[in-house]
C-alpha cells in the first residue's frame, strides 16, 4: 500500500506540474534557443526541488495534516501566516478559475463538435467542475487513482504528439542561439511557473505520512517526469520550427496551426488538442486538492461528508462563478501567478526553515547548503519577480 501511495504521488506532483502552460514553453523560449531554454529548465527545476525539500523539512516537525496556514502562523506568527493565506488562495483560486475556464471551454468543444451535441457553454464549464470537484471532496485516494487514468492518458496522447513532431526535427534549429540575451530574463516566470507544485506538498504529506526519506522520493522523481517531458517537447518543437517561425507564432494557436500546416497533418492538432484537455484535467486536481486542504485547516472542518462538502463549495463556488461570469479578470491576474508562486515555493519555505533552525536543537532531516543556499535561493526568487514587474513595465520583451 505505501508503494501504491508512493507511486500515486509521484504522479500527483507530475500531473499537477505538467499543466497546459507547457505548450506555452516553446513560445516563451524562442528566443533562446534550445541549449539556453534547457539549461534554464534544469536551473528552475534545482531551484523549485530544492526549495520543496525545505517544505519537507519544515514538515518533520509539524502535524501530519498540518498545511502552509498552520505552519505559518507556528513558524512566521500573524504576519507571516496573512502573506502565506493570501498568497496561496489568489494564487490558487486564479489557477482554478483559469483551469475551469479553459477546461470547460474544451470540453464544451468536444461535446458539440466531436459528439454532434448542440450543448450551451456553460454546460462544459459546470460539468468539467462537477467531475474534478467530486474526485478532490471523496479524498486523496480518489485524486490518485482519477490522476493515475488522466496521466496514462496524457502520456499516449504526448507519444502520438512527439511520434507526430520528432520525425521531422532539424538538427540546425537546436543548435540556434539566444537572438537577445535579455529574453532568457524574460522567459524566467514563465518557465518557473510551469514547475510549480509546492502547494499540493501538504496534501501529499497527509496522504503518505512522515517518512522524509519517501517523501523526498516523490518530490524528486515527481518533478524530474516533467523536466524530461518538457525537454522532449521542445526538442519537438524547436526542432520543427526555426526560431523566427516560433518567435513568430504569437499565440498558442497560431503555433498549433503553423506546425499542423508545416507538417500537412491535422492530427497535429487533434492530438495537441487532446493533450491540453488531459493537462488541464490533472493540473486542475492537483492545484484543487491543495486549495481544498488548505481551506479545510482555515476553516477547521472536519474529514466527515458535511464538513468535506462544505469545504468543496468554498473550494469551487467562487472559481466557477469567477470562470462564468468574469473570466478575463481571474485570467488577467494569472500575469500575477510568477509573483504569488515566488511567494509560496520560495519565500516561505526559505523563511519558515530559517526561524525553525534556530528554534530546533535537533533538527533531524536538513536540507543541505546552509545559509548561503538559502541566500542564493532568495537572490533568484527575487530575480524571477522583478523579471515579471519589468515586463509589465514593458522595460524587457514579453514573452509566453
Amino acid at each position: 500500500m505505501t508503494m501504491n501511495k508512493t507511486f500515486g504521488s509521484m504522479l500527483i506532483i507530475a500531473g499537477t506540474t505538467i499543466g497546459a502552460g507547457m505548450l506555452a514553453l516553446p513560445l516563451a523560449s524562442a528566443g533562446l534557443g534550445f541549449t539556453a531554454a534547457t539549461l534554464t529548465m534544469f536551473a528552475i527545476w534545482a531551484l523549485m526541488i530544492y526549495t520543496a525539500l525545505l517544505m519537507l523539512e519544515v514538515h518533520q516537525h509539524a502535524d501530519q495534516n498540518a498545511t502552509l496556514h498552520s505552519l505559518a502562523h507556528q513558524l512566521l506568527g500573524r504576519k507571516g501566516q496573512v502573506i502565506a493565506s493570501f498568497a496561496m488562495m489568489f494564487l490558487f483560486y486564479a489557477l482554478c478559475a483559469a483551469y475551469i475556464a479553459g477546461g470547460g471551454d474544451q470540453l464544451n468543444d468536444k461535446l458539440n463538435n466531436w459528439m454532434g451535441l448542440n450543448v450551451a457553454p456553460q454546460v462544459g464549464v459546470i460539468s468539467f467542475t462537477l467531475i474534478i470537484a467530486t474526485a478532490v471532496s471523496i479524498g486523496t485516494h480518489s485524486v490518485d487513482i482519477v490522476n493515475r487514468i488522466l496521466f496514462t492518458l496524457k502520456v499516449i496522447a504526448l507519444a502520438v504528439m512527439l511520434g507526430l513532431l520528432v520525425p521531422h526535427v532539424q538538427g540546425q534549429h537546436l543548435v540556434d542561439m539566444p537572438v537577445q540575451n535579455g529574453l532568457i530574463i524574460s522567459a524566467l516566470p514563465v518557465i518557473f511557473t510551469s514547475f510549480g507544485f509546492h502547494g499540493s506538498i501538504p496534501s501529499i504529506v497527509r496522504y503518505v505520512g512522515l517518512d522524509i526519506k519517501v517523501l523526498r522520493k516523490i518530490m524528486v522523481i515527481g518533478s524530474a517526469v516533467p523536466l524530461i517531458i518538457y525537454i522532449l517537447w521542445q526538442i519537438a518543437s524547436q526542432g520543427v520550427l526555426s526560431q523566427p517561425d516560433l518567435m513568430a507564432s504569437t499565440t498558442l494557436g497560431s503555433f498549433i496551426n503553423t506546425l499542423s500546416e508545416m507538417l500537412h497533418n491535422p492530427l497535429v492538432s487533434r492530438s495537441v488538442s487532446v493533450f491540453a484537455d488531459l493537462a488541464l484535467a490533472t493540473s486542475f486536481l492537483g492545484v484543487s486538492l491543495g486549495l481544498f486542504d488548505f481551506l479545510s485547516d482555515i476553516l477547521s472542518r472536519d474529514n466527515q461528508v458535511k464538513g468535506r462538502l462544505q469545504t468543496a463549495l468554498v473550494t469551487f463556488i467562487p472559481p466557477l462563478g469567477f470562470a462564468l461570469f468574469y473570466p478575463q479578470g481571474f485570467i488577467t491576474a494569472l500575469g500575477y501567478a510568477a509573483v504569488a508562486l515566488v511567494v509560496l515555493a520560495i519565500f516561505l519555505p526559505v523563511a519558515m526553515v530559517n526561524v525553525q533552525r534556530k528554534q530546533q536543537t535537533d533538527l533531524g532531516y536538513r536540507v543541505r547548503g546552509g545559509t548561503p543556499a538559502l541566500i542564493a535561493v532568495t537572490g533568484a526568487g527575487i530575480l524571477i519577480i522583478s523579471a515579471q514587474f519589468l515586463q509589465m513595465a514593458g522595460l524587457i520583451p514579453a514573452v509566453g
